[in-house]
């Protein structure tokens, strides 16, 4: 069928939101079925980033209400995975509930996710392990996974110790995972190199890996959104985004606009864009030039990279939007791992970064 393309970012984000609430109810349909988990956490934050930019936000933050409360009872209890930073994503919808109902279940179940960072396991340094099952490891997703809730948390609720917690964080996975000669971070580290993946001398995995890079970017810009103006990290922060936009910059694809799968290996054959990478990229760029950080040459690289998405999205029979080219999700692992993974059409955290993209995009793509 024909349909008719959005013509503005905010139009794009619209019409992902508006595809996937026609396909979904919200209430125990979003996939995963009935799961507290990150996947619904990605695209109904991109909702919710949406609804504090529209007028008729109403619709969409209902939305996000049916989600939570399909799962969380009326005490506040609800079933998460303990022993994850990944569990920690999806309560970032917990606070502008409370803060709009009242309703005190939402910071109770805010604070058994808070209290998830008390349980877990650390390195020797004091880093997060992503989990349990992943003994000694540190990923670039947990960044994102549990450091947007606890500066959220901390704004909300003034437990301000939470901002070093999530600091230090971040200066330890750069520590032992960027790479100053490309400027990008590796997915994985660990510090037992026990790992099959684990480079002997560093614990480093050996690849570059378009979204967990894409969560560091992600992270990277709403910290800087949730740290107060006065906090001593920010500068410490802008200049490592500063740095990070450049090597985003460095390896985008020519001709597309968008980012391979393994970054920095555009030219091996096997290789692919991937979806969910570039839409966290592009965020990442606009965020920075709004924050001062970069100038012209990354505004051009972000609209190249939203004009790039937009051009590679399908439509299905009933006109919905559909985001193809999103790697399901992987651990850690070798060039192999990563470039056979599976591409998907639609998976949420592919769509909830496309709807972030879109959103910030606005500013740069009235100019």
């Amino acid at each position: 069928m024909t349909v008719s393309r959005p013509e503005t970012p905010i139009q794009w984000a619209r019409k992902a939101c508006d595809s996937l609430m026609e396909t979904y109810a919200a209430a125990g349909n979003l996939p995963p079925a009935h799961r507290w988990h990150y996947h619904q956490g990605v695209f109904l934050c991109g909702m919710e980033l949406l609804a504090q930019t529209v007028q008729d936000s109403g619709r969409y933050m209902e939305y996000i209400q049916q989600y939570v409360d399909n799962l969380v009872d009326d005490y506040g209890n609800f079933y998460f995975a303990r022993d994850e930073l990944d569990a920690m994503q999806a309560g970032q919808l917990l606070f502008r509930l409370h803060e709009q109902t009242g309703e005190p279940k939402y910071k109770a179940a805010a604070d058994k996710l808070r209290c998830l960072l008390l349980t877990l396991n650390r390195t020797s340094e004091g880093g997060f392990w992503h989990k349990d099952k992943y003994p000694n490891q540190m990923w670039l997703d947990g960044l994102y996974m549990a450091g947007v809730f606890s500066l959220k948390y901390a704004n909300a609720y003034g437990e301000t110790g939470l901002r070093e917690v999530v600091l230090y964080q971040e200066r330890l996975m750069r520590k032992h995972m960027k790479d100053e000669a490309t400027g990008l971070l590796y997915h994985a580290w660990d510090e037992s190199r026990q790992m099959p993946w684990a480079n002997p001398d560093t614990g480093c995995s050996p690849e570059f890996w378009s979204r967990a890079i894409g969560w560091y970017g992600l992270a990277l810009s709403q910290f800087l959104d949730l740290l107060p103006a006065d906090d001593p990290g920010r500068e410490e922060l802008a200049k490592e985004l500063q740095g990070f936009v450049q090597a985003l910059i460095r390896y985008q694809d020519g001709a597309s606009g968008l980012w391979y799968q393994v970054v920095n290996k555009g030219d091996q054959k096997d290789n692919w864009l991937e979806a969910s990478g570039s839409c966290l990229f592009v965020y990442t760029l606009a965020k920075a030039v709004q924050f001062g950080l970069a100038g012209e040459e990354a505004v051009i690289a972000a609209r190249r990279g939203f004009e790039g998405l937009t051009e590679i999205v399908e439509w299905d029979e009933q006109g919905r939007l559909l985001l193809p080219d999103i790697c399901i999700g992987t651990s850690a692992g070798d060039y192999e791992n990563y470039v056979t993974r599976p591409k998907v059409k639609n998976d949420l955290h592919g769509v909830g970064a496309f709807v972030m993209a879109c959103v910030e995009m606005r500013s740069l793509m009235t100019t």
